[in-house]
């Protein structure tokens, strides 16, 4: 798989709207989420390497910021008649299979994708109250190896708004499979 990283794109970039369907089957829009503080969007998949080694830590970081006004959000844009592990019908085993405690969204046209400007599988925006683009950036500096994670940056960046502050803007891009374009 080829390694791909995410743009960089400015912070305090509007959040864009999206609708689209869940593997619960409603349907999702940011406004789905105006009750939380903060609010997390990845563009994943099922099939990248780097996607299913994020699952554990996306369903992780989910579990222990949910009771503080954090919600994950997880949205896949990949072409599934290339790629068919990424289908709808996939997503949603994949979803019961991991107990995914998030919504996991399907950008079936990739208009969602293409607005957000996603690069790559797993590719991590963190926007605020005001759905202001806050953190753009990787979930920690190894996707093989979590015991050997050193710098746990999704998670610092959650606990520096927490707290009320910014997070630095010096953020290292995602890093995954690219995004599978139709």
């Amino acid at each position: 798989m080829p390694l791909l990283y995410s743009l960089s794109l400015p912070l305090d970039s509007s959040m864009i709207d999206f609708k689209l369907k869940g593997v619960d089957e409603k349907e999702y829009s940011v406004a789905s989420f105006k009750d939380k503080k903060f609010l997390v969007i990845v563009f994943t998949c099922n099939h990248c390497p780097y996607a299913q080694a994020s699952w554990p830590r996306l369903i992780e970081l989910q579990k222990e910021f949910a009771s503080r006004d954090i919600q994950f959000v997880g949205i896949n844009p990949n072409d599934d008649r290339k790629y068919p592990d990424d289908s709808f019908s996939n997503m949603k085993l994949l979803a019961k299979e991991k107990s995914v405690n998030f919504p996991y969204l399907r950008d079936a046209s990739q208009e969602v994708a293409r607005a957000y400007q996603a690069q790559c599988t797993p590719d991590v925006y963190v926007y605020d109250r005001a759905r202001q683009l806050k953190y753009h950036g990787r979930m920690d500096d190894n996707w093989q190896e979590p015991t050997k994670v050193k710098s746990h940056d999704l998670k610092n960046a959650l606990e520096t708004l927490l707290q009320g502050k910014v997070p630095s803007e010096k953020q290292m891009p995602s890093m995954g499979c690219s995004i599978k374009w139709k």
